[in-house]
């Protein structure tokens, strides 16, 4: 089960000396709820609520990538990665040098490589795609594009669209 909610309660439990948290769910499957109360152990993952953009702005930024790769003469993957690379999010992973991250990365760029304890590791720059980005992400993302859109004299959204689809994103 996953569902959004609130904190609506903290306390210490007096046996364990663990914390004990009251959670208010926005759900009424109050069976789902119900059937997990009678597990052993629960895998909980909390963290702060981020509302998701909307598809829109996924498919406006291809159609851009699209026009972009078309000039420039790049696959749209290729140009894909690079606006992910411009004014996307990462994060830097080290992996053992053997394993073939092909496999496991879809965007990615190696940063390097280093000894530890006799092993040779490799670093790696992972890329955030636009499916996995939030609103404020997918902002920044796309406002990139549509920058690099217009320096090659492609038509974009008017401004007031182009505002209109990102307050979208946020209801």
């Amino acid at each position: 089960m996953t569902t959004t909610g609130i904190i609506k309660d903290i306390n210490i439990d007096y046996e364990t000396r663990k914390p004990k948290i009251s959670l208010l769910l926005d759900t009424k499957e109050i069976e789902v709820v119900e059937q997990l109360k009678n597990e052993n152990k629960l895998n909980i993952d909390l963290k702060k609520y981020r509302k998701r953009r909307s598809l829109n702005s996924n498919n406006y930024a291809w159609e851009l990538i699209t026009q972009i790769a078309n000039i420039v003469g790049n696959s749209k993957e290729e140009v894909y990665l690079e606006m992910l690379k411009r004014y996307g999010q990462s994060q830097m992973i080290s992996v053992l040098a053997e394993i073939d991250v092909s496999k496991i990365l879809r965007y990615y760029e190696e940063a390097g490589q280093s000894i530890l304890n006799g092993k040779t590791f490799k670093h790696y720059k992972v890329y955030t795609g636009s499916s996995e980005m939030d609103t404020k992400q997918m902002t920044i993302l796309i406002d990139g594009i549509v920058s690099e859109a217009k320096e090659l004299g492609i038509e974009t959204m008017p401004p007031n669209e182009l505002k209109a689809l990102k307050e979208s994103w946020k209801q």
